[in-house]
């Protein structure tokens, strides 16, 4: 039977429920980067490196506890000026702490190695400049040939040249023990 460990959901209505009901023993966590990207939706652009800064340390917090100083600190920092910011790490806490179970290096894979989102990105990319296609099969071939080297460009065939990615999977065993398939 198929396992999912991690999911990191972007906050779509629904899905961690999905997630929970197919594969019960999943951690499901609000992706840190949408966690960022939602709240910078409410920061004037001048403010916006300031906020990341004052944000980070809400995400590298080395416990839970740390991470709630943190974030009252940013909103005692920032609430006034910009309360939709702190409703947004409100609104996602729950679904976010689970990131902070784990140690350093498998936080840094799973925040910073977002593949769903790289690849949609760089489809877009493919897809974007070619305007129509006259077929599905003429957009499914593009599609195939950007993705075959998408993975060629990540680590080989497999796509597993990600940095630290062997420390990380020596934790999740840890981690979860029993569920990762050799």
């Amino acid at each position: 039977m198929a396992d999912i460990l991690i999911a990191c959901c972007d906050g779509l209505t629904g899905l961690p429920g999905a997630i929970r009901s197919i594969f019960p023993n999943t951690v499901v966590q609000t992706c840190v980067v949408h966690v960022i990207r939602n709240a910078m939706r409410f920061v004037a652009y001048g403010d916006r490196k300031k906020i990341a800064t004052v944000m980070r340390t809400i995400y590298t917090a080395a416990t839970l506890e740390g991470a709630e100083l943190a974030l009252k600190e940013f909103d005692k920092q920032w609430g006034e000026k910009y309360p939709g910011a702190i409703d947004v790490w409100k609104l996602a806490w729950d679904e976010f702490v689970p990131f902070l179970d784990y140690p350093a290096e498998l936080r840094r894979i799973i925040y910073t190695t977002n593949a769903i989102e790289s690849i949609n990105f760089q489809l877009r990319k493919i897809t974007k400049t070619r305007g129509h296609f006259p077929d599905k099969d003429a957009a499914m071939k593009l599609l195939y040939l950007g993705l075959r080297n998408i993975s060629s460009h990540r680590g080989g065939e497999s796509g597993t040249g990600t940095a630290g990615w062997t420390t990380a999977l020596n934790i999740l065993v840890t981690y979860f023990p029993g569920r990762i398939v050799m």
